[in-house]
């Protein structure tokens, strides 16, 4: 898998924990009339987990970023040291889609 992909991925994850996080978050909002030990107990818990689960998603989306960036960084660098490679592979890559559109 490209590097392309993986931070694609995990940006993805980000995403979906997000919601997860935003749904639970709601979900205990919702119950927070509810009485009983078990209940509360459950909801203290949760509230726990959910606290742990922001801390990681914080951390896991800096990392996302640190990787796009750094990414970036080195498509940069490769330019600027190899301009008519980039030139090249950006020409080869054209023509390729350019083949694969008119086949259509």
């Amino acid at each position: 898998m490209s590097d392309e992909a993986a931070v694609a991925n995990k940006q993805k994850l980000v995403s979906d924990l997000k919601v997860v996080i935003s749904d639970t978050e709601e979900l205990l909002r919702a119950t927070a009339g509810s009485a009983g030990d078990k209940v509360g107990e459950l909801r203290e818990r949760i509230g726990l987990r959910l606290r742990d689960a922001k801390e990681r998603l914080i951390d896991l989306e800096v990392a996302v970023v640190d990787k796009t960036k750094a990414a970036a960084r080195a498509t940069d660098d490769f330019v600027h040291e190899e301009p008519w490679k980039a030139v090249g592979v950006a020409a080869a890559l054209g023509l390729a889609l350019g083949v694969l559109i008119g086949r259509r």
